[in-house]
């Protein structure tokens, strides 16, 4: 039977013997072991509070497990002997980075329809006259407000 949580002690060990096997042969592969339980962290990171509700989940996912990957190596089995803790850090923070990076997408997307509704507003009234002395605009409190929340950090 699958095991659905990461055994730190476990996860520990397999560290410290795939260090000792790169100082013997730098072109050792990270085993598959030590891969299943950075991508278990990085799912049950993903399904917390702070990062459920996004639907780019699997990015966020993608992003922890890309990091903890290229950071194997930088863990010292020295200085601490929980790797779990370690790797969550470092999957959390490829989630912040990967949600700040869809909010600014987010901005710049809504952003470039703001202004193209704005100039085929513009464009409409030079063509067509001024219809009644009212500008049509397209309202869209959804994107105003990404825009808005935006700008303001």
């Amino acid at each position: 039977m699958a095991r659905n949580y990461v055994n730190n002690r476990d996860f520990y060990e397999a560290i410290k013997t795939y260090k000792e096997k790169i100082a013997i042969n730098p072109d050792t592969k990270i085993p598959d072991y030590i891969g299943m339980c950075i991508l278990k962290i990085c799912e049950r990171l993903s399904t917390k509070p702070n990062f459920i509700g996004y639907s780019f989940r699997d990015e966020m996912i993608a992003d922890g497990v890309e990091n903890c990957i290229h950071s194997v190596l930088l863990f010292n089995i020295e200085r601490s002997d929980n790797p779990f803790a370690y790797f969550t850090q470092i999957a959390w923070n490829a989630f912040l980075r990967r949600i700040a990076k869809e909010k600014k997408e987010q901005y710049i997307k809504y952003k470039n329809m703001q202004n193209s509704f704005l100039q085929s507003d513009y464009l409409d009234e030079s063509l067509y006259g001024d219809s009644g002395g009212v500008i049509h605009t397209k309202n869209n409190d959804v994107a105003n407000e990404i825009i808005g929340s935006f700008e303001k950090k």
